[in-house]
């Protein structure tokens, strides 16, 4: 008793501590300054959380932990607070969270109650917030016991089943899903490997001996792609809309909903909480899982859903914000993300020298706690930025690419040049943008190649330490082998559901005809090519070095090859039209659990292909164009001329907005970066060539 009294006492300490570090105004103003981040990434539909946490990770390097994760979190926790406002105006979700809420909000702005449904939307989201930071904070002390059980063969159980869960996270392409995290474990091991100190992969370049760089990584596979896409559809998301004041109508009927609803919100909380920590599960799927529970349970549901019922509404965002404290027990705990974004998050750890696991629940305590606090501050913050300023918000979603594309490219390449301030980060971040952008439009899930990544060198290293110390031993080790035979079912189960599908095992195999090879099957040709080359390569190392990469690579060059023989021989199936009609809703209540993974689809599908090919293929000549430049006048000029010859070359924008346009974008790099953090840039060409120019900044 006596011990449990102490224990909850260090626990609450501890809280109360990380509240009150917290409560620094400097750290309130970066949770702030991410609240407002989250807010307009989740309004502009084609950027989305993912991409922007992708973009804030560099500019963490030089803050304290309890900072970096305030700022991160707050971001995290209200990307999907902005997601509803194009939801319910336009009828374009912000995101993959907010797919299912506008079958009911949607309706309700069309027939004038846009701002009922507004308020609705930020009070769940506002409580299913709250709910999932309470959980997180209330699993802290059920985990703390058990990590003491818990050593390296158990670690590596846990990354072993959070590899395996990519298969759910691939969506309907499960295969594609395990070949990508089997390629993001590969290039986890690129560089010296510490057993041996033998070089892997590193292609003879000293920039790749220390591993690659994650942050340009995920930059160029989440970010470079969306800008891609937005370049390529060039439209404004919602033209002739009006978002003005007619948003705030309506909205304390809104906030009387969501009490008179109070359980949906509970219960959907729940699953938003609960699905959001099973590693490798997206928040694609929790919306409508939370959409089609309220509609089995909700009275009077099937007739109202889909045409303008509040609770639909409800239902999707109360869940959707839950998810994130749910999504960061597994992370903080075990080292395995919950999420996607939680994958990226975990960067952050390696930024501030963390290490997920028993010390996040032990001598970082504080840490933890503060996250706690940061989700549900974000969330408070959040919902109140949003009842202030929902017209304005919405009308960031109005912008026109060419004013969007500009500001965020050059971030996105100071953020890359953050990671190791060479220039091998610019070209990791272009090749993996490419590399990105193709697999989006070739439907290859990304998340799990990220997954692989961060989880690739922890299996690798516990995989060596539970060797040296137990032998062969760890294997009977029942938490260990319980994971594994979930881990075997977790890769297993999208081939059972296809069985099922099929009708059983002899329906299956004769669907199947004669190989025939399309165009759109050369990218997973050029990904098997890509395994066998690096598994040829690791065949001449030490044993020591190659054993995990020729086991991961023969599995990743086994999944790809059973993706190109289904690919090639099942008879492809008659396509399928999805609306927001009866039928569609019919399809949800049919099958709630269907995982509808947005990562998969593009905003591009319409066009035809050879248009795709060709402006995708621009804008990665302006990326070449931007690294050039940059090489030779430095990042300042760059900026100035770029901004101004992209606004005038894609959109002939008017010479009144785009020279001002250049030179905020200058002032703002040059405050920001030059000033405030001091990032030595590389010397510039003309730099060299004419000494005297040196007096401008970053030439």
């Amino acid at each position: 008793m006596e011990s449990f009294t102490a224990e909850a006492a260090y626990m609450a300490s501890s809280a109360g501590r990380a509240f009150l570090i917290l409560m620094d105004p400097t750290r309130l103003m970066f949770l702030a300054t991410g609240c407002v981040l989250g807010l307009v990434l989740g309004i502009i539909p084609g950027i989305g959380g993912l991409a922007g946490t992708a973009m804030l990770l560099p500019f963490t390097f030089d803050m304290d932990p309890y900072t970096a994760f305030a700022f991160l979190l707050g971001l995290g926790a209200t990307t999907a607070t902005g997601d509803p406002i194009p939801a319910i105006l336009f009828g374009v979700p912000g995101g993959a969270a907010s797919a299912a809420t506008v079958l009911d909000g949607f309706p309700m702005a069309k027939r004038g109650e846009a701002g009922r449904a507004l308020s609705a939307a930020y009070m769940s989201s506002l409580l299913g917030g709250l709910f999932g930071a309470v959980l997180m904070g209330l699993t802290i002390p059920i985990l703390r016991p058990l990590m003491l059980y818990i050593g390296s063969p158990e670690l590596l159980g846990f990354a072993v089943f959070g590899i395996s869960m990519v298969a759910v996270l691939s969506g309907n392409a499960p295969l594609r899903g395990v070949s990508a995290a089997c390629f993001g474990v590969m290039l986890a091991m690129i560089g010296s490997d510490p057993q041996t100190g033998t070089l892997r992969w590193t292609m003879d370049s000293l920039y790749l001996w220390d591993g690659m760089p994650l942050t340009p990584m995920i930059l160029g596979l989440f970010a470079l792609p969306e800008l891609c896409d937005l370049l390529i559809t060039r439209t404004a998301i919602a033209e002739g809309v009006p978002v003005g004041r007619e948003v705030y109508k309506g909205q304390w009927q809104g906030v009387k909903d969501c009490f008179e609803h109070w359980w949906l919100i509970m219960r959907c909380s729940w699953i938003g909480g609960g699905i959001g920590s099973i590693p490798g599960i997206s928040a694609s799927v929790v919306d409508w899982l939370a959409y089609g529970h309220a509609l089995k349970t909700e009275k009077g549901a099937k007739q109202t859903f889909g045409k303008g019922d509040v609770r639909g509404v409800i239902a999707s965002e109360s869940s959707n914000n839950a998810k994130e404290g749910g999504a960061l027990v597994p992370t903080i705990a075990f080292g395995v993300p919950g999420s996607a974004g939680m994958a990226i998050l975990l960067g952050a750890f390696l930024i501030q020298g963390l290490v997920p696991g028993p010390d996040m629940l032990g001598k970082n305590l504080d840490v933890t706690y503060s996250m706690v606090w940061s989700v549900a501050l974000a969330n408070i913050l959040g919902a109140g930025m949003c009842y202030a300023f929902s017209p304005q918000f919405a009308k960031l979603a109005t912008l026109r690419y060419t004013l969007i594309l500009p500001a965020v490219l050059g971030i996105i390449y100071i953020g890359a040049f953050e990671a190791s301030r060479q220039w091998g980060d610019l070209y990791t971040l272009l090749f993996f943008g490419l590399f990105g952008w193709i697999m989006k439009q070739f439907k290859w899930p990304r998340p799990p190649l990220i997954l692989g990544v961060v989880l690739g060198d922890i299996i690798e290293r516990y995989l060596f330490i539970s060797v040296e110390r137990y032998g062969i031993e760890w294997f009977k080790r029942p938490v260990v082998a319980i994971l594994f035979v979930m881990a075997f079912v977790g890769l297993l189960r999208p081939f059972l559901q296809d069985v099922k599908a099929q009708g059983g095992v002899k329906m299956m195999l004769t669907n199947f005809q004669a190989p025939t090879f399309r165009w759109t099957q050369i990218f997973t040709v050029f990904f098997f090519c890509l395994l066998a080359v690096m598994v040829y390569q690791a065949t001449s190392w030490n044993l020591d070095a190659k054993i995990v990469p020729m086991i991961v690579g023969c599995l990743g060059l086994t999944m790809v090859g059973l993706s190109l023989l289904n690919d090639m021989c099942r008879v492809p199936k008659a396509p399928r039209v999805h609306s927001m009609t009866e039928d569609a809703l019919q399809e949800i209540e049919d099958n709630s659990d269907e995982k509808i993974h947005m990562d998969l689809s593009s905003d591009t599908e319409h066009l035809p292909k050879t248009l795709i090919a060709k402006r995708g293929l621009l804008f990665f000549a302006y990326m070449l164009g931007f690294m050039g430049s940059f090489a030779v006048f430095g990042m300042l000029p760059t900026v100035f001329v770029f901004v101004i010859f992209f606004m005038r070359h894609e959109a002939k924008e008017r010479w009144s907005l785009t020279i001002p346009y250049a030179i905020c974008m200058v002032i703002f790099i040059y405050v920001g970066f030059d000033q405030f953090m001091a990032i030595p840039w590389p010397q510039s060409v003309i730099g060299q060539w004419i000494p005297a120019l040196k007096v401008i900044p970053t030439v």
